[in-house]
Formats: structure tokens, sequence, C-alpha cells
């Protein structure tokens, strides 16, 4: 008979199992904090370790996608450091500041910016003399032509605007009004933080300002509806004769323009809130609300170390007939940003994917070597093809018949919805635009806020025609 082994060698062989097991979960979080996490971690405003970089390192250049400066240290004949951004205000938001705190690309792409890749000797020569080894530099995806039209475009207007690549995710302009001077931004702080005109000039209205999204929001509703009644959603018919009455309440098109006899595309190309705001009432809302989800309200957005703000979509199923009258169409309490805005336009544009939007491209040292290639990425799918397929016929007809008629244009197709977001009674609208072309093969998608602009149609869609002009000119 086999001798029993003692229970005291058991437990120490367990212990012995439990502490090789917690060595190699030790080991194997200690390889991924230093493989993934570790980057994050140096990067984060609060991590003291950060300065020290800067002790020994000459922050690096960032530099737009052609390669033009975009900021840069120069460093006078005592070797005093000063951080200079050649265009002042026209990229403050999206490259940001590095000075008072980081916001931008200065605080995205910091790690880099403060790392070297100069040869081992010179830093080692460097070290020894005192003298500082020449950081990385970040090559963005940014357009500098773009972004400079898009820049005057908006003019002296509060809004924003973004261009992207729907196929890649890249962020080729992103404009916000008003903002700063980022070369004075010391001195100017104090002013800035005050914000005595109540303008905001430090908020990236881009990613952070949170708007109704006014008939914009009615590709949202649109791809419901066809989600409910996918053979016969181009059967619907409505009436229009300016205003719409339901019972005790009544919703009004835009200056009370009567649109006549719709079916489906006409009522989405000629934006009529009356035919939304019927359809509207037979959607299923738990459905609308589960597809505006879908679509990223409510939602983190896959955005990696861009501050931005959540769009919201608040409208429950049992509400009541005015909430449902006003979210079918855009307004309600239904909110979102220009970002999030310019996301679901791409997806339509790439065939229902959504590209995650990035703004760094690579890092390069100061001797050209290429440290790091940034790619794009897929984050997965808002809507099916054929779905997007759909909303693209939809928009197409806002081109060639409805309200955004300013691109229509003889050098390229475009697909778009123009929109007029009612905000706060006795003030005008915000004018909104968000499309992309050429429709048949998407290069470029752009989307357009102005605050207080009135029509989306007016005030918007030219903005967007001019940079639809240039980049499909090249």
């Amino acid at each position: 008979m086999a001798k029993k082994e003692p229970k005291s060698n058991k437990i120490i062989l367990g212990i012995t199992y439990i502490g090789a097991a917690l060595f190699l979960g030790l080991a194997g979080y200690m390889g991924y904090f230093l493989q993934v996490q570790s980057e994050n971690v140096i990067n984060n405003s609060y991590n003291a370790r950060l300065d020290s970089f800067a002790n020994r390192v000459i922050r690096g250049r960032i530099l737009a996608a052609d390669g033009t400066v975009l900021a840069e240290n120069q460093v006078d004949g005592e070797g005093n450091e000063a951080r200079v951004y050649p265009f002042g205000t026209v990229f403050d938001h999206v490259v940001g500041y590095s000075s008072n705190g980081k916001t931008g690309i200065e605080s995205m792409a910091n790690f880099y910016l403060l790392t070297s890749h100069v040869n081992l000797a010179e830093q080692v020569v460097n070290e020894l003399g005192g003298t500082k080894s020449q950081g990385d530099d970040v090559y963005t995806t940014l357009d500098p032509e773009l972004q400079q039209a898009a820049w005057a475009a908006l003019g002296d207007r509060k809004g924003a605007v973004i261009a992207v690549e729907p196929d890649t995710g890249k962020i080729l302009a992103m404009v916000s009004k008003p903002g700063y001077d980022p070369n004075t931004l010391s001195q100017d702080w104090d002013a800035l933080n005050a914000d005595e005109g109540k303008q905001s000039p430090l908020l990236n209205r881009a990613a952070q300002g949170l708007y109704p999204p006014g008939s914009t929001f009615k590709i949202v509703t649109a791809l419901e509806y066809m989600r409910e009644h996918p053979q016969d959603y181009k059967a619907y018919q409505f009436d229009c004769d300016g205003l719409y009455e339901n019972g005790e309440y009544t919703i009004q098109c835009y200056h009370r323009e009567a649109h006549g006899s719709q079916d489906f595309v006409r009522a989405f190309a000629n934006s009529c809130n009356g035919a939304f705001a019927s359809l509207g009432l037979t959607l299923d809302l738990a459905s609308l609300k589960a597809t505006a989800e879908e679509l990223l309200f409510n939602q983190d957005l896959p955005l990696s170390g861009l501050p931005y703000r959540q769009s919201s979509f608040l409208m429950e199923p049992g509400a009541g007939t005015w909430e449902i009258l006003q979210t079918s169409m855009g307004q309600g309490r239904t909110e979102m940003t220009p970002l999030h805005n310019a996301m679901i336009t791409a997806a339509i544009a790439n065939g229902g994917t959504l590209m995650k939007p990035y703004l760094l491209d690579r890092v390069v040292s100061a001797g050209g070597e290429e440290v790091r290639k940034f790619m794009p990425e897929a984050w997965g799918s808002l809507m099916s093809a054929q779905e997007a397929a759909n909303l693209t016929e939809l928009m197409e007809a806002v081109v060639t018949e409805g309200t955004a008629s300013a691109l229509r244009t003889d050098a390229y197709t475009a697909a778009a919805k123009t929109g007029s977001a009612e905000f706060e009674t006795g003030k005008e609208t915000h004018a909104w635009f968000t499309g992309f072309a050429p429709a048949e093969s998407p290069r470029l998608a752009v989307t357009v806020l102005v605050e207080e602009g009135g029509t989306g149609g007016r005030a918007a869609a030219p903005i967007a025609r001019q940079l639809f002009d240039i980049y499909l000119s090249r």
C-alpha cells in the first residue's frame, strides 16, 4: 500500500503553485505595461517625469503632412528656448499649446516630441557637455491648404469645420472659432480664462462643442425608417403645406415653406420637417434609440488622445408626442459634436465602415529616420453597405434637387445633408452641413457648423464647397 503524502507537503506545494502563478501574472503584466501602457503613463500631464525629459531634449517640431512647420522650438544665442507657431491662430485648437498645460497635438504627441533618437554617440557628447539633444519630429495628417481655406471661409463667425478622408480616417483639417494665438498664450492666459465676452476661445468646438443637430439628424431618422420598412420605404408619401398639425402640436417647415407632395427621397432632399415629424410618430422608439446608439450617440468615440464630449440621445420608449415630433427632426434634447457628425458621414461614404479618426501620421528623428508610423484602423461597421448606399442616394438628392444646391457642379458629384438647428428663442438658428464627394467614389468628407448662421444651405454649404473644390482639383 502506497504511503500517504503528508498534509504539510500538499500545503507547501499549493503555496508554491500560487506563488509561481502570481510571479507569472506579475511578469506578464510588467511586459504588457512596458509594451502597451508605459507610453500613456509617461505622457500623462500629471507625470513629473516629463519635466526631466524637457531638461535633456529640445522639443521636436510638429509638421503638416507635407512637411510645413506648424510648431517648433527656436533657441536664441543664449540658449533660451521659445515655442513658435508660424500660423498663429489658424491651427490653434488642433495643434494646441505647450505652455500653461498642453492641449491638442502638443499633448497627444508629447512623448514623441520629448524623445530623441539622434545617434547614441551624439547623445553621450551632449550629456557630457550639458547640451540638449534634438527631439523627434511629428508629422501630422493635416493639410495646410485645406486648414487655411476652412479657417478663412469661416471668417469672423463662431463655429467649426472638419475635413476627413473617409477610407483612412485621416483628419485633414480641424478649425474652431473663436480661438487664440498660441504664440502669446502666456500673456493672454488670464484674459482668455476670464472670457468676459463669453466666447469660450479655448474650447475646441469641433470635438467639444455640443449642438442640436437639426436636420442633419434626419440621416438617423431616415436610417431607422428604412430599417423598419426595407422593401417599401420609398413609397412614403406626405403632403406639405408648410405646417404639420397633430392634436395641440404644430410643426413648421423652415419659413413655413410648402413643399407640396413629397415622397421619401424628396422629403429628405427638401428637409421637410412636417414629413419627418410625421413619420417619426410611426417609429419603434426603442429601435430608434438602438440605431442612434449604434451610430455612437451616448457612446465613447474611437478617438485616441483628443478630448471630446459625448453626443447624447435622450428620448426613451414611451416619450410623449411633442418629444417624438421634435426629436425626429433633430431638435428636442438631442445634442452632438461636429466631429461625431463627420464620423457618421465618413462611415456612410466608406460603405458603412468607420475608420478611426487620427491626427498623427509618423514620428521622424532629427536625422530623418522614421521612428514610428501610424496606420489607418477600422473601428467597425455603423451600418450595412446597402444601408450606406441607400443613404448616399438620399444625400445625393439633397444636392441635385434639395437644400444643398450650393454644391451643384459639373466638376464632381456630392452627397450631403444640411440643417438649421433651433437652440434659443429669438436667436438665429445654427447652420449645419455634412457631406462627401465624389458621391460615387468618396475622397473627402466635410462637416461645417456655423453658430447662429441661419440655414445650412446658405451659410455652411458654401464653406464645404470651397474645401471640396480645392481637394478634388488635385
